[in-house]
């Protein structure tokens, strides 16, 4: 995750479906209160709603940059006394904190998805998982491999020729040199099949930007133009973006599990 996250997820109407429906969520499932982890949780941006919420927070992240964003961001926010700890580390070795610490675990923004060996991601999801109380909620949200398919398609053609664009299609693996920090990106079946053969039960998944997927343009235009409209597109997002082909085809994808 990159210093621009804390911009990114509130830059326009486009990026903000992905906070505003990860947020959704996240009031739909979360506990009354509790202590909850942001685990990859960058600059903050989730911790400090949480915090605003009333949560106690503890943020972590293998970037030291990011971590000192957020603890900026912290102070601004004036939420100090509901952050209980920002540290560094890495959600593949979570032996910092006992079993079943957390009342509810969140990954978010795609973090897992720059964890590029496979073992690698399946130990965080072990790690996860293993700090979660039984019956507490868990978020993890991730980079959809159809959405970057269409958007080689669509933005940039060229690559379609290159090696790159046939081992995404075939592995969902990227290991940089294009623009983009390396990463993994998911089909929705993967990622269910990952929790679910850890023994959770997958309460819903949610495509972030749903219908709106790779139509930034499109999106930010009805929000400035036409604000009833907007108001119905929200409203339809939140209906539909449940749907398998919504999750399928989001640029960012959610599942919302249980322990």
């Amino acid at each position: 995750m990159s210093l621009k996250e804390w911009k990114r997820l509130g830059q326009d109407a486009y990026h903000r479906l992905e906070f505003a429906t990860t947020t959704h969520y996240l009031e739909k499932y979360l506990p009354p209160g509790g202590l909850v982890l942001d685990a990859g949780g960058g600059p903050g941006r989730y911790a400090i709603h949480l915090a605003k919420m009333g949560y106690n927070v503890v943020l972590l992240d293998f970037t030291p940059e990011l971590l000192d964003k957020a603890r900026r961001q912290i102070k601004r926010a004036k939420v100090e006394n509901k952050i209980d700890r920002v540290m560094h580390g890495t959600m593949c070795d979570l032996s910092s904190f006992d079993d079943g610490k957390f009342d509810a675990v969140l990954c978010l923004g795609g973090a897992l998805s720059h964890v590029l060996d496979r073992h690698e991601r399946e130990k965080a999801v072990h790690e996860l998982i293993r700090v979660a109380k039984k019956g507490a909620p868990m978020f993890v949200s991730v980079i959809g491999q159809m959405a970057l398919l269409v958007t080689e398609l669509v933005r940039f053609p060229h690559e379609i020729e290159m090696d790159l664009f046939r081992r995404i299609r075939e592995t969902g693996d990227y290991y940089g040199g294009c623009g983009f920090a390396p990463c993994h990106f998911y089909n929705p079946e993967e990622i269910k099949k990952e929790f679910e053969n850890d023994g959770l039960a997958v309460s819903e998944m949610a495509g972030l930007e749903g219908l709106a997927s790779g139509h930034p343009k499109e999106t930010n235009r009805l929000y400035r133009k036409y604000p009833k409209a907007w108001n119905i597109w929200w409203e339809t997002h939140l209906k539909t973006c449940m749907e398998p082909t919504s999750v399928g085809i989001s640029e960012h994808f959610m599942i919302v599990c249980r322990k």
